[in-house]
């Protein structure tokens, strides 16, 4: 699909928006390009390419709200899609929520666009394939992957002035190893926005050695430990933390975020002091839209400041009721961290468990945030600053609160997910039981 440039988005919201007869009426643009391709059993699977465009129209009367959908862009079809729009507004309830259509926002700017991401063939990515599965092969593991890469385009203009346009692009790339023998499993994952920056040989290495070295794991009794999480196995909680820093759900005393007296913990120390998370769409490592989906600016804005909770975010709804500044939720989430590697932390526990993965991880109780999940694809005793041995995974029950709370040593953050994550060591983190999963 070709590009979608600034000047061509605009050209057409403004030629969508002049068909409009409602009081108010919003367009987004929405189109993207990519590829992709799966390995599993030591072979390639399937692979291809995809691209695909949107126009969403929303017409609204009074606090009546109608949305048509379209993926052909002659004049004859968008006025389709208009008329729609209008017709299913006039049928439509009243929404006692509706807010009116923003104004002119002012965006930072963003470096989320690579060419060299967008430039990428079905050659690179069946060599990044070719590159996880023959390591695998010689070390009498097997490999499973998938690799995606996609380039997007976005854009929305409203009837009240408002115009933002977007381009990003982004890769992804997990790769899981087991050994032959079924007693060994390794996993990794990374994504960037410029595929300069992924490594596929050394990143499928990490799988592999994982794998080799989790083969023939010991059990040790569930209990409370000292654990050494690398980002992939501590980036989940962390972001189930802060998604569930919503003003609503603190205000209405439904969340972890409440006080009694029907206050918030907005302004109380929630976690320890060296904790500092944040979001900043411009941030270099993790650049992301500058715009939400309603139009609203996304800014850099801290969360929680030396452990201190600075900010909820809103609802516009919300936020006026509130009398409130309309703080959107985290357009990505950075935690700061310090300057040790993975390896010194481990070199300085005399005890504990190397966590490196975390998953199915399901909430028990929102109020006090908390939740359970598994360990995977590689755990390991640490004794004296050393990995002595591979350990059988366990279920767990903990709160990213309390985890945050007994930070003992922070790493240097690296990208996961979308997110900056220190690797950190935690003391008193709690394993209820063992489990058989490899």
């Amino acid at each position: 699909m070709p590009p979608l440039s600034e000047q061509d988005a605009r050209a057409l919201l403004e030629r969508t928006l002049k068909l409009s007869r409602a009081e108010s009426c919003e367009a987004n643009i929405s189109t993207s390009s990519g590829g992709n391709i799966r390995f599993a059993r030591n072979t390639v699977t399937t692979a291809g390419g995809s691209s695909d465009r949107s126009l969403v129209v929303q017409s609204n009367f009074g606090k009546r709200s109608g949305t048509a959908t379209v993926n052909q862009f002659d004049d004859a079809s968008i006025e389709r899609t208009v008329r729609r729009s209008e017709e299913l507004a006039h049928l439509a309830p009243e929404d006692p929520e509706f807010m009116p259509p923003l104004p002119q926002q002012q965006y930072v700017a963003t470096n989320a666009f690579f060419d060299s991401t967008a430039g990428i063939t079905a050659d690179y990515r069946a060599e990044a394939a070719a590159r996880s599965i023959a390591p695998a092969k010689e070390r009498d593991c097997t490999a499973a992957g998938f690799l995606q890469d996609g380039t997007s385009w976005s854009a929305m203009m409203n009837s009240a002035g408002l115009f933002a346009y977007h381009r990003q692009t982004g890769i992804n790339y997990s790769a899981t190893v087991r050994s032959n023998d079924g007693t060994g499993s390794g996993y990794v994952t990374r994504d960037y926005n410029d595929v300069g920056q992924l490594d596929a040989a050394a990143t499928a290495r990490i799988a592999l050695e994982k794998a080799v070295a989790s083969r023939n794991a010991r059990a040790i009794e569930p209990g409370k430990y000292t654990v050494i999480l690398e980002p992939e196995a501590s980036v989940e909680l962390i972001q189930d933390m802060l998604f569930s820093m919503d003003a609503r759900s603190a205000d209405e005393g439904r969340s972890f975020m409440a006080a009694p007296g029907g206050k918030t913990r907005l302004g109380q120390k929630l976690v320890d002091e060296r904790i500092t998370i944040y979001s900043d769409p411009a941030h270099p490592d993790v650049p992301t839209s500058p715009w939400l989906g309603d139009g609203r600016a996304f800014q850099r804005t801290p969360w929680i400041e030396r452990g201190v909770v600075k900010n909820l975010f809103y609802s516009r709804y919300w936020a006026a009721k509130q009398r409130r500044e309309a703080t959107p939720p985290p357009a990505n989430i950075i935690m700061d961290g310090g300057s040790a590697s993975l390896e010194d932390l481990i070199r300085d526990t005399a005890r504990g468990v190397l966590l490196t993965r975390t998953w199915y991880i399901r909430f028990v109780d929102p109020q006090t945030l908390l939740l359970t999940g598994l360990t995977r694809d590689g755990t390991f005793y640490v004794e004296n600053g050393q990995i002595r041995y591979a350990v059988k995974n366990f279920r767990w029950n903990d709160s990213p609160v309390i985890m945050l709370n007994n930070v003992d040593a922070l790493g240097k953050p690296m990208r996961v997910r979308g997110c900056m994550i220190p690797p950190m060591r935690v003391r008193d983190f709690e394993f209820s039981s063992l489990s058989d999963a490899v």
